[in-house]
């Protein structure tokens, strides 16, 4: 047993119930709860970019998901998704929550997506990468859009029926074909960039939307839609844009493209 020197000189003071007050936290703005699969890499150092916001902060938890992406892996996630939002800074109030897996919202879907969630917050406005790029699409007019994914073609496909049947054409695509999670984290910022261009330079273009939450693309957006002359959003960036507008917050923040500005 370690025995502790006692104190070589009089305590002068020891006030034990010391006055103050409270204020509303780092997240007195908008406070925003966030699902993160376990394999991520990505999302939450693109969150720290576009979120550093004076009031404004975000808290997650993570799920457990197979780092090989297929639409059997996906639909997997459903019966972890509302332990892990319970999670999230239980007892203290959240404005929004976001569940941070696009193909993986698309294949459970949305409206269950949200109701699992909602287990755990009840009547908190929800957001998953599908659900804000389709929101900040239209928010940004876009009609007809230039598809970008990592995903195996099946998926790849299924997501263009998913994305035209909400009202807005995939008129190009391109994928990297990559289903291992882990290597998509990789994907070079020049081998993103080269894609993005080459897919929105397309006349009948309105947007490039980059699905994945895995694929770094936030700090890229401002100078590729400088290059295309078009808006280009991606899993990460619109689902933070969506996230904030829910949580109340309305304000433009810059550097991060035509999105953050509606």
């Amino acid at each position: 047993m370690v025995m502790l020197d006692a104190p070589s000189e009089t305590l002068l003071v020891n006030r034990q119930k010391l006055p103050f007050t409270l204020d509303g936290g780092i997240a007195h703005r908008a406070a925003i709860g966030l699902v993160v699969l376990a394999t991520d890499q990505t999302i939450e150092h693109e969150w720290r970019q576009m979120l550093r916001l004076d009031g404004v902060a975000f808290y997650e938890s993570r799920i457990y998901n197979s780092p090989t992406i297929t639409p059997e892996t996906l639909a997997e996630m459903a019966s972890g998704i509302s332990a892990a939002a319970a999670l999230i800074k239980p007892g203290i109030p959240l404005d929004a929550l976001a569940y941070g897996c696009t193909s993986g919202a698309m294949v459970i879907g949305e409206e269950r997506v949200f109701s699992l969630l909602r287990e755990a917050w009840r009547d908190k406005p929800c957001t998953t990468p599908i659900t804000a790029a389709l929101a900040g699409l239209r928010a940004l007019g876009a009609r007809r859009i230039a598809l970008l994914t990592p995903y195996i073609d099946e998926i790849n496909q299924t997501m263009r029926r998913y994305i035209e049947a909400r009202g807005i054409a995939v008129v190009t695509m391109g994928s990297f074909n990559n289903s291992n999670d882990n290597e998509v984290a990789r994907i070079s910022a020049g081998s993103l960039e080269a894609a993005i261009r080459e897919l929105g330079a397309e006349k009948q273009v309105d947007a490039v939307f980059v699905a994945c939450t895995s694929l770094r693309i936030a700090a890229l957006i401002e100078r590729v839609e400088t290059q295309l002359g078009k808006p280009v959003t991606s899993s990460n960036h619109a689902m933070a844009w969506h996230a904030l507008r829910l949580a109340g917050y309305s304000e433009p923040v810059a550097g991060f493209g035509q999105l953050f500005h509606i």
